[in-house]
């Protein structure tokens, strides 16, 4: 017996069950279907925006639930826009064929079902307009559905299509192609108890799913839509909600990890539980010999190839035991774990052969091999690179406070470990790898640190590289990518960066800022730049550059809180010295909280606007002032306080004390306001007029200390 639709709202759940679903996509897949559907339905006017809506993402399904959907929205009336006035009416104010037509396809007519009258003129623009007032019936749940159903499909971010055959129909047996991600076969659309008569990929929809491929009942019913996920996980032995079965795996594996530590990066957690509907960890071991190999090759082996959690101890160091995640409740799980200790055991071997291979020769006997290893054909080869790198790293050794020799040496190994079969096998041990051969090798500790090092920070949150050694190779690497790969005309354009150009300015400007390091960035650039000479190909434009810094440096300053105006002041006095950007940041924002603040920035943007009509704007330093021009009583209290509290804060912007320099210009507010209340500074005596000139030029210079006040007063 067919449930009649309801006139009430009701909860509404859509399904489409197909073959296993790529899993590194699942977790995307799984929030566009429902965000898709929940939109739409919500411009429909069905969904009210504070409506729960609830995903579901498994191996073999998308679904989205919503708790109260209504079977028809209420009718509204809607303005519509028909033409412009001049067309629509002639000098008699009778209809012309162009709004004729418009009304016509709204279904209206004048003089029947629409009264002259009830055209609307309004300004449209420049020109006036007719408008009319239509009503718009409210949308109903099955079209409403089916529409939204059609345009998450549409919206899916799918990595790949599949095309595969199926029925037109129940009745019509004859195949015809769909396209999806992967074969669709059910489609489950509930309106309370009530099924929607929607169509998709060649499916009609009904009640009906089904669970675990191995543990289900077989074809399971849904008799509401709220039933869904509680009758999934007591008969279908599926846990249908990405989060729901993403938190009782991590709860599960933590509890079996007991006393050790379970390494759960977030993408690995993500993609076990899109394999899995129905998780169950298991406990294995592997041999401790194995112990011997790096412990991040054996944790990267565990992650990539077997989909493995390794386990820690408290000293962080790698034990000999894994956690599996199983999609079976198996009667005999000792089985199941022999055999995945058997493939690891193979897998574990293969990385304890390179480790061993790549031992038989010195890390430094590997750097000649990367002459015929291309870094990129317009720039040369990873030898030519690691040239480049080595005069970089020595040079700028001394502005982070490492030595020299040491400097060079990093950098001559830190990309060695590309010639071994270890990093051939794990490109992601680039850096990990050699400094584990360097300390083999007996190289210094600094040295092998900075081969791992120099590769920080490598996303967003990473920590710096941990020495002053790795500092300065890791300067060198990232100021070389930018500067060569721009120098050929390889800008990231959109989302595209295949050189990670954002990712190496962004830890250009971390290392300068948050490490102190006090060397002008346009120097940096330009004895990088220098390093290119003999290479026609690369011919970057180092202003470009330092402007592509300079805009990561305002995303990275914003994200720490900082108003644009105070960035903005700060960069216009401090282009180049970014290890004081933090601490002049730190005293504009002291100092904008003072009561004095407003007044004096709008002065100086005042100043500044006077300067800007005389020759005064283009002049830089302190202007002799003539004493004995000074007339007025105001002028001479600013010249005054101006020579008492400009030498005292420069010398405190000097030495860094910026906090200090800005508070000392507060008491500048009181002479500054009386200034301007009582003193004529375009005098019509020239000689008097150019000495408050003076005044104020170096009025403005001493201001400017810390930061641009002009950019921080109000508009």
């Amino acid at each position: 017996m067919t449930t009649p639709l309801t006139t009430s709202p009701a909860p509404l759940l859509i399904e489409l069950f197909t073959e296993e679903l790529p899993p590194k996509a699942l977790k995307t897949l799984g929030r566009v279907f429902a965000d898709t559907i929940t939109r739409s339905l919500q411009s429909a006017g069905l969904v009210a925006a504070d409506a729960t809506m609830t995903p579901f993402a498994s191996p073999r399904r998308l679904a989205v639930h919503i708790d109260a959907v209504a079977s028809q929205a209420p009718d509204r009336q809607q303005r519509e826009k028909l033409v412009p006035v001049a067309i629509g009416l002639n000098h008699e104010g009778q209809a012309q064929p162009p709004l004729i037509k418009k009304l016509a396809g709204l279904g209206l007519t004048l003089g029947q079902n629409l009264a002259p009258a009830d055209l609307i003129r309004e300004m449209d623009g420049k020109a006036e307009a007719l408008f009319v007032e239509v009503r718009v019936v409210g949308a109903q749940i099955v079209a409403a559905a089916q529409a939204a159903l059609d345009q998450a499909i549409a919206a899916l971010p799918i990595p790949k299509v599949m095309r595969y055959q199926w029925p037109t129909s129940e009745t019509n047996p004859d195949l015809h192609e769909v396209k999806f991600v992967r074969p669709a076969h059910r489609l489950l659309a509930l309106h309370g108890a009530a099924v929607l008569p929607l169509e998709a990929l060649g499916l009609r929809a009904d009640r009906l799913t089904e669970g675990h491929r191995f543990l289900s009942r077989g074809v399971l019913s849904i008799p509401h839509a709220n039933d869904y996920a509680e009758k999934l996980a007591q008969d279908g032995f599926v846990i249908a909600g990405f989060e729901s079965r993403r938190q009782k795996m991590v709860s599960l594996l933590q509890s079996a990890a007991e006393a050790d530590r379970v390494v759960m990066p977030e993408s690995l957690i993500d993609e076990v539980t899109s394999l899995v509907e129905w998780p169950v960890v298991l406990k294995g071991q592997f041999d401790g010999g194995f112990l011997k190999v790096p412990q991040e090759c054996l944790i990267l082996t565990m992650q990539q190839n077997q989909k493995y959690f390794a386990l820690t101890d408290a000293q962080d160091r790698l034990v000999n035991r894994f956690l599996l995640v199983s999609n079976l409740a198996s009667k005999d799980p000792a089985v199941v774990v022999q055999g995945n200790e058997r493939v690891l055991r193979a897998r574990l071997s293969d990385a304890q052969f390179f480790f061993e291979q790549d031992q038989k020769k010195p890390l430094a006997t590997r750097v000649s091999t990367l002459a015929q290893v291309v870094y990129h054909n317009k720039i040369g080869s990873q030898a030519e690179r690691i040239a480049r790198l080595t005069q970089l790293a020595s040079r700028w050794a001394g502005w982070v406070g490492a030595d020299p020799t040491q400097a060079a040496r990093a950098a001559e190994l830190a990309k060695a470990d590309l010639a071994t079969d270890m990093v051939g096998e794990f490109p992601e041990l680039q850096g990990i790898a050699g400094q584990y051969y360097a300390r083999l090798d007996r190289e210094d500790e600094a040295v092998c640190l900075a081969i791992e090092g120099h590769y920080h920070p490598r996303f967003a949150g990473d920590s710096l590289p941990g020495n002053p050694v790795a500092l300065a190779v890791a300067l060198a690497d990232k100021l070389e990518t930018l500067v060569g790969i721009w120098g050929i005309g390889l800008l990231p354009s959109g989302d595209k960066d295949p050189f990670a150009l954002r990712r190496a300015a962004l830890g250009v400007l971390r290392i300068l800022i948050e490490a102190r390091v006090p060397a002008p960035l346009h120097q940096l650039l330009e004895e990088t730049k220098q390093c290119f000479a003999g290479i026609s190909a690369v011919a970057p434009n180092l202003a470009d550059v330092q402007a592509f810094i300079a805009d990561r440096l305002r995303g990275y300053l914003k994200d720490k809180g900082h108003s644009p105006e105070a960035i903005e002041g700060v960069l216009a006095q401090c282009p180049n010295r970014y290890d004081q950007l933090l601490d002049r940041l730190q005293a504009v924002d002291r100092f904008m909280a003072s009561p004095q603040a407003p007044a004096l920035c709008a002065a100086h943007k005042r100043i500044g606007n006077i300067l800007k009509k005389t020759e005064w704007a283009d002049r830089s330093g302190l202007a002799p002032l003539d004493a004995a021009r000074l007339a007025e009583s105001a002028e001479k209290a600013l010249a005054q306080a101006l020579a008492t509290l400009g030498p005292e804060a420069q010398a405190r912007a000097e030495k860094g004390q910026y906090v200090e320099a800005m508070q000392g210009l507060a008491a500048l507010k009181e002479p500054v306001d009386a200034f301007f209340d009582q003193v004529m500074v375009n005098a019509e005596d020239p000689a008097l007029r150019e000495n408050r000139l003076r005044l104020l030029h170096n009025l403005f210079g001493t201001m400017n200390l810390v930061a641009d006040l002009s950019r921080l007063a109000k508009a």
